[in-house]
């Protein structure tokens, strides 16, 4: 851990409480790690709570304004299967809106801080404490995996700060875990499954199944998916559950192209769709006749994968660089400053949340969370991403989404001309109603 440093603005409570609080996380860290000896473990656990109730009465009343600080922590996936459709695109992203702020807001700087979660929901939530109870966090963004963002969810909710969901699937955040103080920005399961599901149906693949994501977000995904598949009139032959970052899916494939499925819904991301087409391709599955379904596609994977591979695959996505002037002004901004790609729906919906979250801080004059959670719901929300959107009581961002088809190679006349836009889906349609809300804050 880092030193604690006594920043201007906090004057003799509030360094008193910042160490303080840096010694209940050392404490909770070393009251868990195995490799303490018994008697050290007991040890820290019992000063832990005693650290804790003293603080109580350090605590300023102004301890939420950050040391005249405004930190915002990118928190995402920046060493695995989805690091190209988040890690530090996403980071760059958020520097951008900053920026474009003017670098400052309600004569506070701005700092971006940045961390890898693993995908693992312990280690996410070790970082996010820490950021909070020790960095004084304000913002976490991104989340970029299901189960780490159920996680952060809870710890932000009890730690009355914002959480801004960038690559996060799982209806959960907005249905029955679902918080006050959660925001999902980009995309659900609901809404990726619901538009690509409905489309190949439609066009005649009827019978489906699933290579699914051993995690909450396939789970999720795979579940929503059928229900639209059954709903179009189609079935659900079955599915296998694969672990994440595999890189032989040479046996789940087998078993998708026995069930002789006409489709295999590919209900994974990143790293994981990529070495899944791959290996379909390898095994001849698509020349046999079976068709895939990515239903969570990234621009990315397609850049990696080539048209080739990918031509003629329905997706639903919620940003696409080359949609009009606006996304290609933004598009174009990014690409410069990160190593010329494009930008993922993941990173756009980065930019989009980190900008209205300090409009609505300006707009409430105060970075309290609760004020400026109001103000965010208050405001308009409309830019290049998130068009005449709004946000509901659950969390859910409701914005437009496109249904697209990846060009051939004939038809794109470079690289990044992947998409054909198919259709246009009003956000109402997009994702699920509010009167199917599980969420406790909906009023029925």
């Amino acid at each position: 851990m880092p030193p604690v440093v006594a920043e201007g603005g906090w004057g003799t409570g509030g360094t008193v409480l910042r160490i303080s609080n840096f010694v209940a996380a050392v404490a909770a860290i070393r009251c868990r790690k195995g490799w303490e000896t018994p008697m050290r473990k007991i040890s820290w656990c019992l000063l832990l709570p005693l650290i804790t109730l003293g603080n109580v009465g350090l605590t300023p009343a102004w301890a939420e304004d950050s040391d005249n600080v405004i930190r915002i922590g990118v928190l995402n996936d920046q060493s695995s299967l989805n690091a190209d459709v988040s890690g530090m695109g996403s980071v760059e992203s958020a520097r951008m809106a900053v920026e474009d702020f003017g670098g400052k807001i309600l004569g506070k700087p701005i700092e971006v801080l940045y961390a890898d979660h693993q995908n693992k929901p312990d280690v996410g939530s070790e970082i996010v404490r820490k950021w909070i109870d020790v960095d004084h966090v304000d913002a976490i963004v991104d989340g970029n995996n299901s189960a780490v963002a159920l996680a952060v969810q809870q710890i932000v909710k009890e730690k009355n700060r914002v959480f801004l969901m960038g690559g996060v699937a799982t209806t959960q955040v907005t249905n029955e875990k679902c918080s006050p103080n959660g925001f999902s920005w980009v995309f659900d399961t609901y809404a990726l499954a619901h538009s690509t599901g409905q489309a190949i149906v439609a066009e005649g693949g009827k019978t489906w199944f699933f290579l699914t994501a051993d995690y909450a977000f396939g789970y999720s995904l795979e579940h929503d998916a059928s229900q639209t598949v059954i709903a179009s009139g189609g079935t659900v032959i079955g599915s296998v559950h694969v672990p994440i970052n595999t890189m032989d899916f040479s046996s789940f494939l087998l078993q998708a192209q026995a069930s002789k499925a006409q489709i295999i819904g590919l209900a994974n991301t990143g790293g994981d769709t990529l070495n899944s087409m791959k290996g379909a391709h390898e095994f001849g599955i698509t020349k046999g006749g079976q068709r895939l379904a990515g239903l969570l596609m990234f621009i990315n994977v397609v850049h990696s994968l080539g048209l080739e591979m990918t031509q003629g695959l329905y997706l639903t996505t919620a940003f696409y660089w080359d949609y009009d002037d606006a996304t290609r002004a933004f598009a174009a901004r990014f690409a410069k400053r990160f190593k010329g790609q494009m930008p993922s729906m993941v990173q756009a919906g980065v930019y989009s949340a980190v900008a209205h979250y300090l409009k609505a801080m300006q707009a409430a004059g105060t970075d309290e969370a609760g004020a400026v959670i109001a103000s965010m719901k208050k405001i308009p929300l409309n830019d290049f991403f998130a068009r005449h959107a709004r946000i509901r009581d659950d969390g859910r961002v409701i914005h437009d989404m496109y249904l697209v088809q990846v060009k051939s190679p004939a038809e794109s006349k470079g690289p990044w001309d992947y998409y054909k836009v198919v259709r246009t889906i009003p956000g109402d349609q997009a994702f699920s109603s509010i009167a199917d809300s599980k969420c406790y804050i909906v009023k029925k």
